[in-house]
């Protein structure tokens, strides 16, 4: 099993040296070395003049194509980007996790490298979070797009079965930072982020966004995800809906079995003592029945001893979160003051 490592945390001299950050825009990158850097220069020529303070946090995700060594040069031409690294691939859900960790900002974005998505469009998806009017903005696609049919098939699934009022789920979004750390950890979360934050009482719009032609190099989905897509969204519509009570699904299951099971059994010895005659079948039916409903209110029951426990394991995650933001708000502090310390001490010396 391929080895990474965790994201550094953020180096507290850089943290107290920069400005007040009000948006993060999140980019995970997989082999873009042929993007990045136009994709940054786009970024300051969109960031120039906007009353927001931005950052670009880039998650290199184990690329292989000098995508990492390409963002420490670029780290020296665009003060606002923040390059972090996972050495080997772990998905787009795990570096928009690892964004949110290192990033400042109370509004996150979560945008591509490959420039099918122009940065230019990021102040639109900012802006009504900004204003208070939204938690979370996704944009939906305008021109031609290779993959529309399946595209198309999968929002109207989802649609269906999730009753949320947007037309493209997968696609570019801007949300506040407390949707993040609402959302449960799983991979691929991010196809469904929108139907999740809406779950929880989040607000949800939309605005249009043109699509255009990948820069450089390709797509990394192909039809194998089809298959993956169906069964996530079947995954996170038994979340939404039996995750925090899974006896209403296997319980109700099982008792409904096994009263089949008791009922049949009765009918068959009624039928017995009136005509003298057994069905075998009838027999392996009950047998069965009684036996499937037990299991599944067993499960059940195993089910809701899972769901406290995973509900336990993620208020640990968001306090651990909450403590190493608090630890690096402290050290950045800490280092501001030496700093202005060493400073005073300077001018101090000067004077005599």
């Amino acid at each position: 099993m391929a080895a990474s490592v965790r994201p550094a945390r953020h180096d507290a001299t850089r943290t107290a040296a920069l400005p007040t950050v009000d948006v993060s825009v999140l980019v995970p990158a997989k082999d873009e070395a042929g993007n990045l850097a136009l994709f940054l220069q786009l970024c300051a020529e969109t960031f120039r003049g906007q009353p927001a303070h931005y950052e670009v946090i880039v998650v290199d995700d184990g690329s292989t194509d000098g995508s990492w060594a390409l963002l420490q040069e670029l780290r020296a031409q665009f003060p606002f980007l923040h390059p972090v690294r996972h050495r080997a691939q772990r998905g787009i859900a795990e570096a928009l996790r690892t964004g949110y960790l290192q990033a400042r900002g109370n509004v996150l974005v979560f945008y591509p490298a490959d420039l099918q998505f122009k940065p230019e469009d990021i102040p639109r998806l900012v802006t009504p979070i900004l204003a208070g009017e939204s938690d979370m903005v996704t944009g939906y696609k305008q021109g031609k797009y290779e993959k529309a049919f399946v595209s198309g098939i999968y929002n109207k699934l989802s649609r269906t079965l999730f009753h949320v009022p947007v037309r493209d789920l997968n696609n570019v979004k801007a949300y506040r930072r407390d949707v993040m750390a609402a959302l449960p950890m799983r991979p691929d979360f991010h196809r469904y982020m929108i139907v999740m934050a809406a779950a929880q009482g989040f607000t949800v719009t939309e605005v249009p966004v043109p699509l255009y032609a990948r820069h450089s190099g390709r797509s990394k989905f192909g039809l194998s995800r089809i298959p993956i897509g169906v069964l996530d969204m079947l995954a996170v519509w038994f979340e939404l809906k039996f995750g925090q009570k899974p006896l209403l699904a296997f319980g109700m299951l099982g008792v409904a079995l096994f009263a089949i099971g008791v009922l049949s059994g009765l009918g068959a010895l009624a039928w017995l003592a009136v005509t003298g005659q057994g069905q075998r079948w009838v027999w392996t039916v009950i047998q069965t029945c009684l036996m499937l409903g037990s299991t599944f209110f067993a499960t059940g029951l195993l089910g809701e001893q899972i769901a406290q426990q995973r509900s336990e394991v993620r208020e640990l995650r968001r306090e651990l979160d909450e403590l190493a933001t608090a630890q690096q708000i402290a050290e950045a502090d800490a280092a501001w003051h030496g700093a202005a310390g060493e400073a005073g001490s300077g001018v101090a010396r000067d004077t005599r």
